[in-house]
């Protein structure tokens, strides 16, 4: 997207780092496995604030809480997407994970896992570094490998976490990024993680200009290759509703626009071997909106292809955020119906 924990995580985020492991596989199981279908929520906050660095956590960001975790589980959710910055988990290239922002992260897996949910560990900085685009000579590809490759050896539960590369990496190009995530994805491999790995497709991922050529090639071109030697990557894709499908605005385009569109993709996706994610998407709470949001969700449904979804978004600090869906005064807010008839699905 372009734009309280509870005592018992206090308590957990307290405890040292050799523990994360075994809290990352505590409690019930989750779904990280590739067999299950993952529908879910993005949960924003803890890459709030990207130019306050580190930041202060309850002050310029925030994780999941308790209550968060219990209600989207409570209506049939089984993921969550967690975006946090690279900066806050890795301060410095190469350099060693940060010890607080893993506790924090691994207490929110924890808590996750003990709803039976899978956690998506989403790296939400756009295909850069501080601002630098990954393959520059200020932040070389192999910062991205070690990057990945340590954070797969702090999460190996396959059940409990999945892998989100890197949201919507604009600051490449399309073929750029196409390459590079091949790579991380065959580093990640080697290290022996199997974890589930999603790919965002190029710039902003969108199902709506998959097939545009731009540059030097297309989202469609640059991943119908794309290959996991363990058949465990899913490629990643983003749609709004709103008229510059970005994620802004109050109003929607027809519900009707949505049909070609991901029929297209559904295609692409068959011919060429590959499973789809829908990472990001959402709508403001008026009745055209969701009507769109009910047409992509009801174009979503061939698990053959698309192996899940991740509404955008709730969070406890995104107040009037048209798009979000963190109920209000116990009360749910009207995107939460529409999501609800396909959770139960």
């Amino acid at each position: 997207m372009r734009v309280t924990r509870s005592l018992s995580i206090k308590l957990i985020s307290l405890l040292p780092c050799a523990v994360i492991a075994v809290l990352a596989m505590s409690g019930a199981a989750a779904s990280c496995n590739r067999n299950a279908v993952l529908k879910g929520v993005n949960i924003a906050g803890a890459e709030f604030n990207a130019d306050q660095l580190p930041g202060i956590l309850y002050k310029n960001y925030i994780y999941p809480n308790s209550a968060e975790l219990d209600y989207f589980a409570s209506i049939g959710a089984n993921v969550i997407r967690l975006p946090f910055l690279w900066e806050r988990i890795q301060p410095a290239l190469f350099g060693d994970l940060d010890p607080a922002e893993l506790q924090n992260i691994a207490a929110t897996v924890a808590s996750a896992r003990s709803h039976g949910m899978c956690v998506i560990l989403d790296v939400h900085d756009y295909g850069g570094y501080r601002g630098k685009a990954i393959g520059t000579s200020i932040v070389p590809a192999s910062a991205f490998f070690n990057l990945w490759t340590r954070l797969a050896a702090k999460f190996p539960d396959t059940s409990a976490t999945a892998f989100g590369l890197m949201n919507e990496p604009n600051k490449l190009s399309i073929g750029q990024w196409a390459d590079l995530a091949q790579k991380t994805v065959n580093a990640i491999r080697k290290s022996g993680a199997k974890n589930l790995i999603l790919v965002s497709g190029g710039r902003w991922s969108g199902v709506h200009d998959w097939e545009k050529q731009i540059g030097e090639t297309s989202n469609a071109d640059a991943f119908a290759h794309f290959q996991d030697p363990t058949q465990r990557t899913l490629i990643e894709v983003h749609q709004y509703a709103d008229p510059y499908y970005s994620g802004t605005g109050q109003t929607c385009v027809p519900a009707a626009a949505f049909g070609k569109m991901f029929d297209d993709i559904t295609r692409w996706a068959k011919t060429n071997n590959q499973q789809l994610f829908l990472g990001e998407f959402g709508v403001p709470p008026n009745q055209q909106c969701l009507e769109a949001l009910d047409a992509i969700l009801a174009r979503i449904q061939d698990a053959s292809v698309w192996r899940g979804w991740t509404y955008w978004a709730a969070g406890s600090w995104l107040g009037t955020y048209p798009l979000n869906i963190e109920p209000k005064n116990g009360t749910d807010m009207p995107q939460t119906g529409v999501l609800k008839k396909f959770l139960s699905k």
